[in-house]
Formats: C-alpha cells, sequence, structure tokens
C-alpha cells in the first residue's frame, strides 16, 4: 500500500516538475540549442570536460591545469552563445531544483547523504 502511495505521488511530482516554468523554457531552448550541430558536439566536449574536473573533486584530487584550461575554454566559448548560455542556465535552475527535492526526501527518510552544494 505504500509502495503505491509512493508510485502516485512521485507521478504527481513528475508531472508539476513538467507542469512548471523552468521545466517548459528548459525544453525550449534544448530544442533550439540541439538542433544545431556545432553546438551539440561544443556541447559533448563541455560536459565531458566538466565530468573530469568533478570526478576529480569527489576523488579528492586536484585537476590538471590542462583539464581547467580546456573546460574554461570551452565555458567561453559557450558562454558567447546567447541562446546557448541562457540553454545551460536554464539547465542549472533545473538541476537545482531537483537537487533540492532530492535532498529534501532524503532529509524526510532520514538518510545522511548530502548532495554537493546543498
Amino acid at each position: 500500500m505504500a509502495q503505491e502511495a509512493i508510485e502516485q505521488a512521485t507521478r504527481q511530482l513528475i508531472g508539476t516538475i513538467r507542469d512548471s516554468e523552468e521545466y517548459t523554457v528548459y525544453q525550449a531552448l534544448k530544442e533550439a540549442v540541439m538542433s544545431d550541430n556545432t553546438n551539440c558536439a561544443m556541447l559533448a566536449e563541455y560536459q565531458k570536460a566538466q565530468m573530469e574536473l568533478q570526478a576529480a573533486a569527489v576523488c579528492g584530487k586536484n585537476a590538471d591545469a590542462e583539464a581547467t584550461q580546456r573546460f574554461s575554454r570551452l565555458s567561453s566559448l559557450l558562454f558567447m552563445n546567447n541562446e546557448v548560455a541562457q540553454y545551460l542556465m536554464a539547465q542549472l535552475q533545473l538541476q537545482k531544483i531537483v537537487g533540492e527535492i532530492c535532498q529534501r526526501m532524503m532529509d524526510a527518510a532520514g538518510l545522511e547523504v548530502r548532495l554537493p552544494g546543498m
């Protein structure tokens, strides 16, 4: 019975997220940005560089200077394109909302897990 109530509440939460202005804006920007092959390729490289830096941080290591410079260069290039910059900011906003929801659920369940930045 509890599982059924949890599933229903989860579906309702998903619907609420998908009906939100943040999600609508993010999806529209994503569609526009991803329709350009150059944007797709650059964003894939950006995400790869970002993951490398995050992986080093999680392991308690300093990222090497080359990886940091690569990420910085890619960031600068991407944020020069206003539409891509808006997309990345919308993505960040949506990730923040989802992260806050996850943190609240873990707190409610008594799980002592802290997400980075929360």
